[in-house]
């Protein structure tokens, strides 16, 4: 199978690198050769391959409140574009998502056909480009996901680590609750899925989460403890935390009707952040 995905210095671009079997190959555009500020030109790449990921994106979730016409150019009309060019070409296309797509509100887990409602510029510009992406006749798979972490980056896991060992106690919020993701995971999940298209499953929006779901504080506590760091972790509401954008209070996702259809379950995030925490400290 012949990839060719959009991004290359991502926590899940560089985890799809790594982990290619050894009968995939793939060619990865940065910035340098794929700007998604130019949808257009990222549409002209796409051709001599089996299947197209998208795993570049806007993610400063902040930034986007001030600049939401430029995240929803790259979040949204960039992927709008890749999948009309695989479309013309009956190539598959792979967008991934985000929970930010839903209001956050209630406290059981979303399904993938819920009703969205983002709450702020981030989830508005990821969920335009869910809706360019059904839009654009290509085969598709959608795959929502959240808290994602890994040893590259910039992420929750690395940021906790640096401030543990700089303080002796932090505060973070307990009163928002999703699953922690390890982008090795989402990895291996989009290269599963990507065989299962190019053979000719149908796809669809699916949900991909890590488990058990617990709360940022929570996860934080968990850092420290695998980590040996004393830092003491202490509850806060995230009134008591406040950000240029709203953080969804429920980020549970089903997962389920993606284990039924492709049959992967949801990674334990645990597992995942000691492999973090082995290659961080390796």
């Amino acid at each position: 199978m012949r990839l060719l995905v959009f991004g290359k210095s991502g926590q899940v671009a560089t985890e799809l690198a790594r982990r290619l079997p050894g009968e995939v190959t793939a060619r990865f555009l940065g910035r340098a050769e794929a700007d998604l500020t130019d949808p257009a030109a990222c549409a002209m790449q796409i051709g001599d391959c089996d299947a197209v990921i998208n795993a570049a994106a806007w993610t400063a979730v902040d930034k986007a409140e001030a600049e939401e016409a430029a995240a929803t150019v790259v979040n949204g009309d960039a992927p709008a574009a890749m999948g009309r060019a695989c479309a013309a070409q009956g190539i598959p296309f792979l967008q991934v998502s985000t929970d930010y797509v839903f209001d956050g509100s209630g406290d059981r887990a979303f399904r993938p056909d819920d009703p969205t409602g983002p709450q702020g510029a981030y989830g508005r510009s990821k969920l335009a480009g869910e809706i360019g992406v059904r839009g654009s006749g290509a085969r598709h798979l959608i795959l929502r996901t959240s808290w994602v972490v890994s040893a590259h980056g910039t992420n929750f896991v690395k940021t906790m680590l640096r401030l543990g060992r700089e303080r002796d106690a932090l505060s973070v919020v307990a009163d928002q609750i999703g699953g922690p993701t390890p982008a090795a995971a989402i990895a291996d999940a989009l290269l599963t899925a990507a065989g299962a298209l190019v053979a000719g499953h149908p796809g669809g929006t699916h949900h991909f989460a890590g488990a058990p779901d617990t709360t940022w504080a929570d996860f934080a506590r968990a850092i420290m403890a695998r980590a040996g760091l004393a830092c003491t972790i202490s509850d806060i509401p995230s009134s008591a935390w406040p950000t240029p954008a709203r953080r969804p209070a429920n980020s549970r996702l089903d997962c389920s009707a993606f284990t039924s259809a492709f049959g992967i379950a949801r990674p334990d995030w645990r597992a995942g952040l000691d492999d973090i925490l082995q290659e961080l400290t390796a």
